[in-house]
């Protein structure tokens, strides 16, 4: 197989990514029966959402041009490793029935995101697996106006272990570190983070829904020194997944994980007590924070961080119990 084209950094803008979409689906259509006229033009066949209900010959027709493609290296990544193809064709469809039928994840405020342009997403973290940030990545890509995608910023533990350190550079993630995040912020992408880290997604079933620690601000420091502005995100529904009774904190330590999750089914029922509960999922996104009018010096003022990293965690808190309240059940 060929190998694919990687884009420089910096030297694929969003209305490059956008036409070449468009040839893509050209070349897709030239394969298939020409279809009748429609009264409203068609989305790229790249990015078409699942409910415009494409003919059997059109579905076809993609997909053996996606594989031309796929086999002659007819396609592009970033110098992170992003395959927008990919992500779009196989690895969100891969995610969305999770998404739409076993979660049934409702999506508010998404308009909330900018358009175009840089924007930080801060969300909460939880539920024993990072399921919940996979599931962010689902409504940004298939719920947003102007078909944005978001790039997370993944844990260390991510990029060393095999196959989903290839899968996650595939679909867009990369190191959790700032000067990674910055660049992302500065080439108008959204970027995904989640500060509450392993303390969030690892605390006990008790704790649910309290967030845990922010770390220093760093995430605050990067958007402001990017100029984009911060989305708070509030999520329901990921906590109960995987209800964390206990942690074998010593064979954590012998496997080099940061803990190892005690669940009412895992480990005792094996592999089917690895299954995560059907919960019905909330995901809703807030006015962004502006971090216009901030002098050049401001991303190094301790408590400024302070203060900025406190509006954004006691808005998702706030959230997330104005949700809770208003959720009729756990599951439905």
């Amino acid at each position: 197989m060929a190998d694919a084209k990687v884009i420089p950094f910096g030297e694929e803008p969003r209305a490059r990514r956008k036409a070449r979409r468009a040839e893509r689906a050209g070349q897709g259509a030239a394969l298939a029966p020409v279809p009748e006229a429609r009264s409203e033009p068609e989305e790229p066949a790249a990015r078409r959402r699942p409910s415009t209900g494409r003919s059997l010959d059109e579905k076809i027709a993609g997909g053996l041009a996606f594989l031309r493609r796929r086999i002659t290296g007819d396609y592009e990544v970033d110098d992170f490793g992003y395959d927008e193809e990919l992500t779009d064709q196989v690895l969100m469809s891969l995610l969305r029935p999770f998404y739409e039928k076993y979660f049934r994840a409702e999506v508010k405020g998404v308009e909330n995101i900018p358009s175009d342009g840089g924007a930080l997403i801060v969300a909460n973290h939880s539920g024993t697996l990072p399921l919940d940030g996979l599931m962010l990545q689902v409504a940004v890509h298939d719920h947003h106006p102007a078909e944005r995608h978001l790039r997370l910023l993944a844990a260390d533990l991510v990029f060393v272990l095999p196959v989903i350190n290839e899968l996650a550079r595939k679909a867009g993630h990369t190191l959790a570190c700032a000067e990674d995040a910055q660049r992302l912020l500065e080439r108008g992408e959204v970027v995904g983070v989640m500060p509450e880290g392993f303390k969030g997604i690892g605390k006990p079933f008790a704790d649910r829904y309290k967030l845990q620690r922010f770390g220093r601000g760093g995430f605050v420091s990067t958007a402001l020194k990017a100029g984009v502005p911060i989305v708070p995100c509030s999520i329901v529904g990921a906590e109960e997944i995987y209800p964390m009774i206990g942690n074998a904190k010593t064979l954590a330590r012998v496997l080099g994980l940061p803990y190892f999750p005690l669940t009412p089914t895992f480990p005792w029922l094996g592999p089917l007590g690895a299954v995560p509960l059907p919960t019905k999922w909330t995901i809703q996104f807030g006015e962004p924070i502006s971090t216009e009018g901030y002098p050049p010096e401001a991303a190094d003022d301790p408590m400024l961080m302070f203060n900025l990293t406190d509006q954004v965690r006691e808005t998702i808190q706030h959230t997330l119990y104005k949700l809770l309240v208003q959720r009729r059940s756990v599951f439905f």
